[in-house]
């Protein structure tokens, strides 16, 4: 996965309660590269991308045993009135384009071939917003991983072997009280964020407070950085009033983005949390595992075939399909629209 792209599109679905509907939620998972390949041909130099991800339910819905060992409803975190909501959510559909239109097509692709089987929680249309900036003014995913540090922070490896090359994936739509926060001194706006507005640059730890919200999103274990990779989109209705950023993480462990919400929404410590929340409110908030594209291409409309998508760590290593997953790009949930026929 690259950093930010001009376009993308975040599509939350729930599944209906009818067997039937799980069958057509299993018989798109093999066909999502198809879609993409179909769509993706008009004009390849888009870069039009999609990650399929399961909620917890859906996984013991679609997919029955085994599931991800840290998969589990997203938690809901309270620190006096800012609140992390709980949001439903069955499957999501992560798509990215350096076009609209094509981020749209392929929405309308994947809603038409499952009809009736889901009902959509929440769609979210993104944007590039000048230099890669969000509405607050300052530059998003400055700190995102790159090249194998990427792949060490996102790609489960051995530590849960059945589910290798997946990812964990946490989403929340904040929107913001832009009149208030444009409203504060640019100085007072840095302090928040824990960086300098207009040239990105971190400020010193003798002037950044603890509550930065850069200082409350940086978790160290052992003396260790753990890093996340962040791809947020920007959206908006200013006729309505409305001016948001849709967070998606993706990480090895969701363990990570959670502390990074205790952080923000309690306080590290208690109390010492972070001042974009008295301009920012999370309305929805789910947890999502996105399994490597071999996973996709082994599922059948019966599910019968799930167990091949399982296999041991070595028959993995000698799979065409698994070594997509393998190449530097975060190919995880048939990330990339390529041809089937390899």
């Amino acid at each position: 996965m690259s950093g930010p792209t001009q376009a993308s599109l975040f599509l939350v679905v729930t599944i209906d309660p009818r067997p039937e509907s799980v069958t057509a939620i299993r018989s798109i998972c093999p066909d999502i590269a198809n879609l993409l390949r179909a769509v993706g041909f008009r004009d390849t130099s888009v870069g039009l991308s999609c990650v399929m991800s399961f909620g917890s339910a859906a996984w013991d819905r679609v997919f029955g045993d085994p599931r991800p060992s840290e998969l589990h409803p997203f938690r809901e975190i309270s620190g006096g009135s800012r609140h992390a909501v709980s949001t439903p959510g069955d499957v999501l559909f992560h798509i990215r384009a350096t076009r609209t239109d094509f981020c749209f097509e392929l929405a309308t692709q994947i809603l038409s071939a499952l009809g009736d089987a889901v009902s959509v929680e929440d769609e979210v249309h993104a944007f590039s917003y000048f230099d890669n900036r969000d509405l607050l003014g300052f530059v998003d995913g400055t700190e995102n991983p790159v090249d194998k540090e990427a792949l060490d922070a996102v790609l489960v490896r051995d530590e849960d072997p059945a589910f290798e090359c997946g990812s964990y994936v946490i989403v929340q739509k904040y929107l913001h009280d832009l009149a208030g926060w444009n409203a504060l001194p640019t100085e007072v706006q840095e302090r928040i964020i824990g960086r300098t507005k207009v040239t990105d640059i971190e400020l010193d730890d003798a002037v950044k407070p603890t509550s930065a919200h850069n200082a409350l999103n940086t978790i160290v274990e052992n003396g260790v950085e753990k890093k996340i990779f962040r791809a947020n989109g920007i959206f908006g209705r200013p006729g309505q009033g409305e001016f948001g950023t849709y967070f998606i993480g993706y990480a090895r462990s969701p363990g990570t983005i959670e502390q990074m919400l205790e952080n923000m929404f309690v306080g590290r410590p208690p109390g010492n949390y972070d001042r974009i929340l008295d301009f920012s409110s999370a309305v929805t908030g789910t947890l999502f595992f996105a399994p490597a594209a071999s996973f996709l291409d082994s599922v059948t409309p019966t599910g019968s075939a799930v167990a091949n998508a399982v296999a041991t760590p070595s028959q993995q290593d000698t799979s065409p399909k698994a070594g997509r997953a393998r190449d530097g790009s975060l190919n995880i949930g048939s990330l990339k629209g390529e041809s089937r026929d390899e």
